[in-house]
């Protein structure tokens, strides 16, 4: 049941990687629109003659700002697509349809009850209750509306887009009912929505009232918290409630109702009437910043330096590519991997220390905001371009520079202190932490000519493919920015040293859903494992 569990766990995590991954180009959309457009950065940099209202820039900028922020206005119904395409086993595109239908189909269905009952007029229910999606006025569910729809969809079409139909109905089966059945049970989902979600809203604010009044204590068990699930692939269930629903704050913006964390930065972000960002929504996000930027880079210059010193310049190329990745991308797994399951006491240490940049953050009211990850340019964009009165972003500079010297002295203690076999430290017969160069990545993806009896002449592929006991064990297959996310149907013959053999800086396995570790080029050992496996056949 535990290891069941974990697994849908870590495919609807996996699932909202897609509409996840449009946050950062429309962000960076959003960003400079909003930044360059605003009067006051205007006014204050003497740019009315380049930037002003009625310069080519200014209409340039504000398309910029316009098409940047119809992205979050409408991130419930990507995250209905998303959910639904990525839960989905096949057949995919046809889910990605449905689960926009269960979507629209659930919304009106509200709409239709409210207005049976009364409930559209002013005052008839609690401010912030109603909220418009797509132009429908409904119960404000926010992205929870979307994953509802998303995952019910997937569940539909996973049991029924191979459903023969009598004859007479042929037309209508296989993925052409799959919207069919989608619409007739999102009337249904609609009409206990509209009983249920109430008191499902009211413990949501509730529960979000609860963390808000843990005050900074909340904040260091949210940061913690959210990195220690980061080997598991489950971060991305813990924080989305934080960022998009009102479990992370409701405010009132330009006279618009806004649930969410993140929602509550972007929408005064592209507010003419801010002043100075929301500490009690940035709080979920800012405490990133300083240990990404700085804590990261001490925790590679203290593995650098106790690495043996023939091994120092293997290890210099991986972790400088590691950490630049970490700070230019904000995607820091493959450097928190490299110490991961080498010395599991470092990535205990490194939670802490995360918890500890996410209560300073908040101590000290850094309002910098992010897309996807606490990456520079995020910092840059919606913090250093913002101006330091609106989002206190030197206060994130100052809490990080003392960050990297703590990490670098406390992690280089304890590898020496207890030996951790970090990159470069390793034993040379032990395979478990083999340091692999660029030239080891290069032959990776490079096709193998030779002594394979797999279509593609792939290496690679193959040595996965056996790792994981052969196509016929795979039952799902998906990646999500570092991992191949796999589901197979025995899990006892899946073969941890070979996988690692291919590439793989780790294995992370909870009954029968495993999780390998490449590195943010994994989309590409996708791509390579599915196209050799198609051609197996």
């Amino acid at each position: 049941m535990k290891t069941t569990f974990f697994g849908i766990l870590q495919r609807i995590g996996r699932s909202f990687m897609l509409p996840i991954a449009l946050l950062p180009v429309a962000g960076l959309l959003l960003g400079i629109g909003a930044s360059f457009t605003n009067q006051t950065t205007i006014d204050s940099y003497g740019l009315q003659s380049v930037l002003g209202d009625g310069t080519i820039l200014h209409a340039l900028l504000t398309v910029m700002k316009s098409s940047g922020s119809v992205v979050f206005s409408n991130l419930p119904v990507l995250f209905a697509i998303g959910v639904a395409m990525g839960m989905a086993k096949k057949e995919k595109e046809v889910a990605a349809i449905s689960g926009a239908i269960g979507f629209f189909v659930m919304h009106a269905t509200i709409n239709a009850m409210l207005e049976i009952r009364g409930l559209l007029v002013a005052g008839a229910l609690p401010d912030g209750s109603l909220g418009m999606t797509l132009g429908i006025n409904s119960l404000q569910m926010g992205v929870f509306g979307g994953v509802i729809a998303g995952l019910g969809v997937a569940a539909l079409h996973n049991r029924f887009y191979r459903i023969e139909l009598p004859a007479t109905f042929s037309f209508f089966g296989g993925t052409r009912f799959i919207p069919i059945i989608s619409a007739i049970t999102y009337v249904g989902v609609g009409i206990l929505m509209f009983f249920i979600w109430p008191s499902i809203q009211n413990a949501i604010l509730h529960l979000g009232a609860l963390v808000n009044s843990a005050g900074y204590a909340g904040t260091f068990i949210y940061g913690v918290i959210e990195r220690a699930l980061i080997p598991f692939g489950l971060h991305h269930v813990f924080y989305m409630p934080f960022w998009q629903t009102g479990l992370g704050g409701t405010a009132i913006i330009d006279g618009v109702t806004v649930s969410g964390a993140q929602n509550i930065f972007f929408a005064e972000l592209a507010s003419p009437n801010t002043h100075e960002f929301s500490v009690e929504a940035t709080r979920f996000m800012a405490g990133k910043f300083p240990f990404y930027l700085f804590g990261i880079p001490g925790a590679a210059l203290a593995i650098y330096h106790t690495a043996r010193p023939e091994k120092r310049k293997l290890v210099l190329g991986l972790l400088l590519s590691a950490t630049l990745t970490a700070v230019l991308t904000g995607i820091t797994e493959p450097i928190e991997f490299s110490f991961l399951f080498a010395a599991p006491l470092l990535y205990v240490l490194h939670c802490i220390l995360a918890g500890l940049s996410f209560m300073f953050c908040h101590i000290f009211n850094v309002g910098v905001g992010q897309t996807f990850s606490g990456s520079l340019i995020d910092f840059v964009l919606f913090g250093v371009m913002q101006g330091n009165a609106k989002s206190h972003w030197i206060n994130a500079i100052l809490i990080g520079i003392p960050l990297f010297p703590i990490y670098y002295f406390s992690f280089r203690y304890l590898i020496t202190r207890f030996d951790f076999k970090t990159p470069g430290r390793e034993d040379d017969d032990t395979q478990e932490t083999k340091l692999y160069t660029r030239k080891d990545l290069e032959a990776r993806d490079r096709p193998a000519t030779a002594n394979s009896n797999i279509a593609g002449d792939d290496k690679v592929s193959a040595l996965i493919l056996s790792g994981l006991g052969g196509i016929a064990n795979i039952s799902d297959l998906d990646c999500c920015a570092t991992r191949l996310r796999v589901t197979v149907f025995d899990e006892n013959r899946v073969d941890d040293a070979m996988l690692k053999s291919s590439g793989a800086k780790g294995v992370i396995r909870k009954g029968k859903g495993v999780q390998v570790i490449y590195g943010p080029h994994v989309t590409l050992i996708k791509s390579n494992l599915e196209d050799c496996m198609e051609g197996s056949h």
